[in-house]
């Protein structure tokens, strides 16, 4: 277990780093000419996007039920709204600052290992999941079929959420514990870079 443990850990951070060596925003413009593919990707090859829903993974599963399930299915829905919002021109100030803060303040929840009540820890993702959709939904017009570039985005993320659930399940030992906190300070870490980027 020990070993499994530091393994995950070592897989977690050369995968940060890589994403630190060159920081990519998944919302630069023009990445969406297609459909369901582009859609799954965009959230993928957005480092700032790629810290903050694996974050609500790992935060998800270190507070335990109900919030193991909770925060990672408040995140895509609410992002929902913010894609919509996005797609129809709303303006909403702070975007990539607001993206930006969203790693910076979960990795934080993570690492210090804070536990406040299931409906503060919900309104902080909700908060951050509509920066996050806006993002995404600005996009959205200029797809080929805006409905399956949503339905891509949306389940890309899902799945980083899985991946933030499934590192933060190492919570069971005391050196997965550990490494889970040890995740969070890194994924904050890159948050603050992102965020001195955004300002």
């Amino acid at each position: 277990m020990h070993s499994r443990s530091l393994s995950a850990v070592a897989a977690v951070l050369a995968l940060v780093t890589l994403g630190a060596a060159s920081p990519a925003f998944a919302h630069s413009g023009g990445v969406a000419a297609g459909g369901f593919v582009t859609g799954f990707l965009h959230p993928i090859l957005g480092w700032d996007h790629v810290i903050a829903m694996v974050a609500v993974g790992l935060w998800g599963a270190f507070l335990g039920k109900p919030a193991i399930w909770l925060l990672p299915v408040t995140f895509p829905l609410v992002m929902a709204l913010g894609g919509m919002l996005g797609a129809v021109g709303v303006p909403l100030p702070g975007i990539e600052t607001g993206i930006a803060a969203s790693g910076l303040v979960i990795g934080l929840a993570v690492l210090f290992a804070a536990r406040p009540p299931l409906p503060v820890a919900a309104v902080i993702v909700a908060v951050f999941a509509i920066f996050h959709g806006h993002a995404h939904g600005t996009e959205m017009p200029g797809a080929v079929s805006p409905l399956a570039f949503a339905g891509g985005f949306v389940i890309g993320t899902g799945l980083l959420h899985l991946c933030g659930i499934g590192f933060g399940m190492l919570t069971r030992s005391r050196v997965g514990t550990f490494a889970v906190r040890g995740a969070g300070g890194v994924i904050a870490a890159l948050g603050a870079g992102f965020l001195t980027g955004a300002l």
